[in-house]
C-alpha cells in the first residue's frame, strides 16, 4: 500500500513511498554495465528526456558543471570507426587520459576486485589466460560503443576543481538510472577518455573542456553471453560504521 507524507524540506512536492521506492530500488539493482547492444535506434526525444531529468542531480551551489555530446547515426559511425581502427592499429597503450582515473599503484583489496571482474568477463567469453589478441579485440569494442546506437561523451571545464567531478558523477548515475526507467541499458566508459584527441577533433570540443568519459546507451542484446555478468558487491558491514543507533 502506498503512503504519502509531506516533508517541508521537499517544498510543495509530496513524498510518495511504496511503489515509487520499489521502482527506484529496481532501477538501481537492474543497472549494469552491459557490453553488447542491439542496433535499434533510440529516439532523440527519449535521450533528451533522460538528460533533462538527470539534470536534477545535486551540484554544489547549483553550478551544474556537466556538458554532454550525443552521437547517433552517421556521426556515431564515423567517431566509433575512427576510434576503433586507431585502437586496433596502435593499441590504446599509447593513449593517455588527461587525468588519473585508476591508482598509479594497485593494492589490495582493489587489485583483487579488478582482477576478478576481468577474469569473470573473459571467462564468460571463453578467453584463456594469455589470449592477448582476443582480449585486445574485446577491449577495442569500447570504441564502438559496444554496438549501441547512441554514444554520449561527458566533459567538464578543465579549470573546475574536484567538487565539479563529484557533481558530474551524480549526474552520470542519474543518466544511467533514467535509462532503466525507459527500458534501456548503459555502459559508462572511462576508455573513451583515452581517445580524447580523436573525440575532441570529431565533436569539436573546445580545449577548455576535459573529456571525463563516454557512455553507451541502447537496448541490451539478450543473446550476448557477456551481458549475463553480474558483479559482486561488498556487504554493508564491510564498508559502513554506524554510530548512535
Amino acid at each position: 500500500m502506498n503512503t504519502t507524507s509531506h516533508d517541508p524540506a521537499r517544498g510543495a512536492l509530496p513524498f510518495v513511498a511504496g511503489a515509487v521506492a520499489q521502482g527506484i530500488e529496481e532501477a538501481i539493482l537492474s543497472r549494469r554495465s552491459l557490453r553488447a547492444f542491439r542496433p535499434d535506434p533510440v529516439p532523440r526525444e527519449t535521450v533528451e528526456r533522460i538528460l533533462a531529468v538527470a539534470g536534477r542531480a545535486p551540484s554544489g551551489s547549483n553550478i551544474q558543471p556537466w556538458k554532454v555530446y550525443v552521437v547517433a547515426g552517421e556521426a556515431r559511425e564515423r567517431l566509433a570507426g575512427i576510434m576503433h581502427d586507431e585502437c586496433l592499429r596502435h593499441g590504446d597503450d599509447g593513449w593517455k587520459r588527461e587525468f588519473d582515473y585508476y591508482p598509479p599503484q594497485w593494492r589490495e583489496p582493489y587489485l583483487a576486485r579488478r582482477r576478478k571482474i576481468g577474469w569473470d568477463l573473459y571467462g564468460l567469453l571463453g578467453f584463456g589466460k594469455g589470449d592477448r589478441d582476443r582480449t585486445r579485440q574485446q577491449h577495442a569494442r569500447n570504441y564502438l560503443f559496444f554496438g549501441a546506437p547512441v554514444g554520449l561523451v561527458f566533459t567538464l571545464d578543465r579549470d573546475l576543481p574536484v567538487g565539479a567531478w563529484l557533481d558530474t558523477g551524480m549526474f552520470l548515475q542519474n543518466v544511467m538510472l533514467m535509462a532503466r526507467a525507459y527500458g534501456l541499458d548503459t555502459c559508462a566508459q572511462a576508455a573513451i577518455a583515452n581517445a580524447h584527441a580523436i573525440v575532441r577533433r570529431e565533436l569539436q570540443i573546445p580545449d577548455a573542456q576535459i573529456i571525463v568519459c563516454g557512455m553507451s546507451l541502447g537496448h541490451a542484446r539478450a543473446d550476448a553471453i557477456e551481458n549475463t555478468l553480474v558483479t559482486e558487491r561488498e556487504p554493508v558491514a564491510r564498508f559502513v560504521r554506524f554510530f548512535g543507533f
